[in-house]
């Protein structure tokens, strides 16, 4: 057995009975997300260990696309080991993260991105998205399984994660990217408690594609 896959099952195997314990998550339609096969799973980024929650959503390995500076750390061989792909937040393309995770989905596995590519600190519903997902899905012809988290990772925090109906790209990246926005956004409004769907402001994908050719 692959390296690789045999330190990804040790972690979940030690990380999965721990993480229910501690945050009994509320994991609603994983079963959206194909048995075998490639598929791009992608959804909103509240902490660090979304990632874990994903993982433990299924029982197939994924790959996460994680920022470099994890691999370049004091527990760099744990993310290398565990087969992370790693992306470089400080540089405006990233080449070569992309041609690992399309080269995994062409493989049949599943890679878990954050079109976000940071974590949202903000009061927006959803901060502007990266086109990285839609790109692999269009390159590859892998599925989109949309997802969104809601809820807090401490006890009886109401931590819910929720995955929608898998999609295909649709020819056209623009529009791949904005059918996922769209879909993770509602996914949100479905999971997310009243008060704190509330508060937060929610802009459109055509607003933040019109800020962003403003500025660039």
């Amino acid at each position: 057995m692959d390296k690789r896959v045999v330190v990804y099952k040790v972690m979940r195997t030690v990380l999965a009975p721990l993480f229910y314990v501690l945050f009994q998550p509320k994991i609603i339609g994983a079963g959206n997300i194909p048995k075998n096969g490639a598929a791009v799973i992608a959804g909103n980024h509240k902490h660090a260990l979304d990632p874990i929650l994903v993982d433990i959503s299924t029982r197939r390995t994924v790959r996460t696309l994680a920022k470099k500076d994890l691999h370049d750390s004091a527990f760099g061989w744990f993310f290398r080991s565990s087969g992370t792909i790693p992306v470089d937040l400080h540089a405006k393309h990233n080449p070569e993260a992309l041609r690992a995770a399309k080269e995994a989905l062409r493989d049949g596995e599943l890679v878990n991105v954050s079109p976000e590519a940071k974590r949202n600190y903000t009061d927006e519903l959803l901060l502007p998205f990266k086109y990285g997902a839609a790109v692999m899905a269009e390159d590859t012809g892998a599925v989109i399984v949309p997802y969104a988290i809601a809820g807090k990772y401490k006890p009886f925090g109401g931590l819910t994660i929720i995955f929608g109906k898998p999609f295909k790209a649709t020819g056209d990246a623009e529009k791949t990217n904005r059918k996922l926005y769209n879909s993770i956004a509602a996914l949100l409004k479905r999971v997310m408690p009243n008060e704190e769907l509330e508060s937060k402001k929610i802009t459109s994908f055509e607003e933040w594609s019109s800020r962003n050719e403003k500025t660039s």
